[in-house]
């Protein structure tokens, strides 16, 4: 290697080999227990196992990197986009929002709550662009929801008169608050229970 390219690359910072997947579970679980603002770059540094150039050459920049820690939490065989094309009725697809949101907010191995509420955040620059796509998440599901509650109403399985799209921000408004829940202390027992009670309100037909 010539001079002149060993020390473009040290200028530039390519990164050293690593394993990227699991870097980024790691930066992703950062992320999840202290929200984007929350975060440091000293502290995803150390998680991830990894130096400050390689983190910028592998994903440009700490808002990058968060984005793609975003995309691997809200992504995998079941999300909540499979759960409400995949159930067979609009309540069906409710009761395992609420119970798959009440046992991924209380694992094991996990922090507790919801990546995507712990980091809703407010500001400007940097921190109002994260604020606005993290939002666009959360109405994107929920205007899924809506959807699946307005054919399920055509359907018959609603009482007449049922309004989809309250009906789909009461339950994303359960499912936020169970977020909240669960990072005060909430057992996995109580947000099941607290899913229980908001299902008792759920508009059947007669």
């Amino acid at each position: 290697m010539k001079p002149s390219e060993a020390a473009t690359q040290k200028k530039t910072g390519r990164p050293l080999s690593f394993d990227r997947e699991a870097a980024l579970e790691k930066a992703m679980l950062l992320f999840w227990r202290h929200g984007y603002e929350g975060t440091s770059l000293s502290e995803l540094r150390a998680a991830m196992g990894v130096t400050s150039p390689s983190i910028y050459a592998a994903y440009g920049n700490k808002r990058r990197l968060f984005l793609a820690a975003v995309e691997k939490y809200v992504s995998g065989p079941i999300t909540s986009e499979t759960i409400i094309r995949d159930a067979l009725t609009a309540r069906a697809a409710v009761e395992e929002l609420l119970r798959s949101a009440a046992i991924g907010y209380t694992g094991v191995e996990t922090p507790t709550g919801c990546l995507l509420a712990t980091s809703a955040i407010s500001g400007s620059g940097d921190s109002a662009d994260i604020q606005a796509k993290l939002a666009a998440i959360r109405r994107g599901i929920e205007q899924r929801l809506r959807d699946r509650i307005q054919s399920g109403l055509l359907r018959g399985e609603l009482e007449a008169g049922t309004d989809p799209s309250a009906l789909a921000g009461f339950v994303m408004s359960v499912i936020q608050g169970m977020s909240t829940l669960s990072r005060d202390g909430a057992s996995r027992e109580k947000l099941l229970s607290v899913a229980q009670i908001a299902l008792r309100s759920w508009p059947e037909t007669l």
